[in-house]
Order: C-alpha cells, then structure tokens, then sequence
C-alpha cells in the first residue's frame, strides 16, 4: 500500500486560493481515477476537482466554505502501489477554455464504502396465539331521522367543524375543518355557497374569538454562507463600504411604448418575443454618448476613471444559487431584437450553470429588474468597479392628466414606470444622473425616436 497527496493545483491565473463548495468523497470512500471529489470556487468560476488516481481516501483538506491555498494538500489517498507515490500534475477541469464546471461534461463518480459483515440474523420469535373475533353488537336504528342541528353558539377553536347542511366546496369544508370553523356559523356571499373570500370575512369579524393562527412557529436553522452567497455578500459590502452612494428616481409615461412594443410582437414572425427590456436598453444606449461618466469605472486605488466608449451591459439575473451578472457585449450595436435573443441565451446561460467565465466579467453599466414585482421605486446597489446601475420598477394604470389638443387638458388612464438610477458620487453629480434619466425617459415616451437611425 502507498499514499497519493493530491495537492491543489494553479487553477486560474493570479489565484492564490479557493474555496471549498462541495466534498463528493470523505474519508473511507474509494474513489477511481478521473472521477470528481470537489468543487472549487475561485473568484472567476466553479471548478471541478478530479482524482488522478485509484483508491481509498484517507484525509480531506477541510469542510465545505474553508479556503485552501494553491499547491496546498486538497486530499490523501491510499492507492494499491507499493510504496508512496510522489504527486504528478493533478487532474481537474479548470478555466482552460474560460468555461464553469457545469458547462462540462461531469465524471461520474464511483464512491463505495467498505463492504461490512452481515451480522447473525435474529431467532425468530414465536408469533403469538390469536383471538377469536368478537362480534361487537349492532346499533339499533333511530325509527325517525334527525333533522341538522344548526348551532347558534360559536364553537371553541379546533371544535370539529358542524355537520349541518351548507354548501361548500371540498376544499372550502378542509380550510375551514382546519381552521376549527363551524360552517354553519359562516353567512354566504351569493348562492348560499361557502367560498374562501366568505371565510376570510368571517375570520376578520372574529379574529378575537381565536379562529385559526398564522402557523406553526419553523425550527431555527444555521446556513453557512458559502459559494457564490459568499461572493456577493463580500462584493455588495465591499460596494457600500467603498461608494458613496446616490439614487435618483424618475416617472415615465409608457403608453405609447408599450402599443409599439404590442405592434412589434404581433409582428414579429420567428424572432423573440419583446419585452420592455430590449426598448430600455436602446434608449439607455442612445442617451449614453452625451453622458459618458455614466457609463465608466472608477478604480479608486489608482485613482483612475476609464469612460468606455462601447457599452457591455450588465444583467442582473436571479439563479437558483444567488444574483449572476452576465454581459451583453457591445449593446449599442444590436437592434431590438438581438438584444432580445441575447438576453433570454444569458439568462438561461446563468441559470444552468452554463455561463463562461468572460460572460460574466467586463460590465460597464448594470441594469437591475425585477420585472412584474419591481415595486414603485428601488435603490440598486452598485455593481463596483461600476459607478452606475439602473433599475426600471414596476408598470402600473394610473390616471394622469394630457393635453387634449386645443390648449387644454383632459384626464386619460396612462401606463406609468419608474427608473431608477444609483450612483457612485465620487464620480457622477447629482444633475448628470438626472439629466441622463430625462433624456432616457425622452426617448422611452417618444419611442419612435428608438427605431431612427
């Protein structure tokens, strides 16, 4: 018998260290060669870690979340060969071609225990004798049948529900059975049917009577926060800690956008369907030119603002492991309906996992949407080095007052929204973020002026 160290291999250019995600062995497995036995998190990506050899393991560097240095031992393993190995170049599916670990194909693991002595089976105990049934006696019926006894009094709370004839639906008859609520004390709404808006009523009239509760109280739990939570919980403190922070809010009327947005779809043959997202884009990438301290980096340990000329537009996308920022490289240059391609690929790309690791760096300005749940108003944190980052909220009907044409006005039911922008004010002022939002808006309520060359 020999051991093997398997020692953290260089796994990204200018990584001193990574992080432990996810063990796929502990010590005792046997593990073969070539199949996984850690996820590695650097700053850039998630990498797979490979066992370049056949055996059992014996150590394990850490727990999941600990960081270990590059060339440091990962894991020991005790291998068939007769002396110890020395340690070659490891294996493991790094950032060669720019791609995360889930983008590869995965090894399938071969992990095993040690096969255990069966222990002696237990002698078999007698079964005991049975009884002979007894037949229980039979009910006497009632000659007259009851008629439903309707009570008056309100029942104590989880009294069982009355059986007094009411019209409900099965699930209605469960809420209420649930809640402890007598139907026959609930009044009905329409049709002499119980429905859930009846018992909402009858819960808000006798909240004090003690019906039902909001829920059982959840056991505590501790999460460690590992992995890319990790990674944006020390970039968004990093964020508010280094950049004075601003936001300014600004309402548009998009009626007009929208009937065009509603055209562009009807007619739209094969290609994506449009959302408001590619429109805000455009109007962000035609506004951009006059106000290019927006779309910059400040790094302010050089003490330098670089103003990019091209716009890489960051998307901020909700995943199943936390907020992803992928890139739309060269916005300004894509028509609507590119950018409504591009977005859906990304989006999916971060979702799965599939994302590369230079598809998710170079941003130069970040939108942030939270699409129907936007709120009226949002104050996005900055995507740093980033000095901006702009959020449009939620659309909503509300009656706004326009010109009707002979000097006067009238009253109209609009399509309103909000953009909100935040700011690094060390480098953008005040009236530049609101000047750049008015021009924005300009074009989002002339949205004809989007489709002008």
């Amino acid at each position: 018998m020999g051991t093997y160290t398997f020692r953290l291999p260089d796994i990204g250019e200018g990584i001193a260290e990574a992080e432990i995600v996810a063990w796929h062995v502990k010590p005792g497995d046997m593990v073969r060669e070539d199949a996984p036995i850690a996820d590695m998190m650097t700053d850039k990506a998630t990498v797979e870690m490979e066992s370049p050899v056949t055996g059992r393991i014996l150590t394990v560097a850490g727990e999941v979340g600990d960081m270990i240095a590059i060339g440091s031992a990962l894991v020991t393993i005790e291998t068939e060969g007769g002396e110890d190995e020395k340690p070659s170049p490891p294996q493991g599916k790094g950032l060669g071609e720019g791609e995360s670990a889930q983008s590869a194909e995965p090894a399938q693991p071969f992990v095993s225990s040690e096969v255990e002595t069966p222990s002696p089976a237990p002698e078999p105990t007698p079964e005991p004798a049975r009884a002979e049934p007894v037949e229980a006696p039979r009910a006497t019926p009632d000659p007259k049948p009851r008629p439903p006894f309707v009570s008056s009094e309100v029942e104590t709370p989880g009294a069982a529900v009355s059986n007094a004839k009411v019209l409900a639906s099965p699930a209605v008859r469960q809420r209420a059975r649930d809640l402890g609520i007598d139907l026959a004390q609930v009044r009905p709404s329409e049709e002499g049917r119980i429905r859930h808006s009846d018992l909402d009523q009858f819960l808000a009239y006798n909240g004090a009577g003690g019906y039902g509760s909001a829920g059982k109280a959840r056991a505590d739990e501790q999460i460690k926060v590992i992995g890319l939570r990790r990674r944006i919980a020390e970039n968004m403190a990093a964020s508010k800690r280094h950049i004075p922070h601003f936001s300014y809010v600004e309402e548009c009327d998009v009626t007009a956008l929208e009937a065009m947005r509603a055209q562009l779809n009807d007619a739209r043959g094969d290609k994506p369907k449009l959302t408001m997202l590619p429109l805000l884009i455009t109007a962000i990438c035609r506004a951009l030119p006059a106000y290019p301290m927006i779309n910059a980096r400040y790094d302010d340990e050089a003490g330098i603002v670089t103003r990019y000329g091209a716009v890489h537009l960051g998307l901020a996308a909700q995943t199943p492991s936390g907020l992803m920022v992928p890139v739309i490289r060269d916005a300004q240059s894509l028509n609507l309906w590119q950018l409504a391609r591009e977005i859906v690929r990304l989006a999916d790309a971060a979702r799965n996992g599939t994302a590369k690791s230079t598809e998710l760096s170079g941003s130069t300005l970040t939108v942030t949407s939270l699409g129907p749940l936007g709120g009226i108003a949002t104050t996005p944190v900055i995507n740093r080095p980033e000095v901006a980052i702009i959020g449009p909220n939620r659309i909503v009907e509300r009656p706004l007052f326009v010109p009707d044409g002979m000097g006067g006005e009238r009253i109209e039911k609009r399509k309103l929204m909000n953009i909100s922008i935040s700011c690094d004010h060390r480098v953008v002022d005040g009236h530049d973020a609101a000047s750049f939002v008015q021009a924005v808006r300009r074009l989002i309520e002339t949205p004809v002026l989007l489709l002008a060359d």
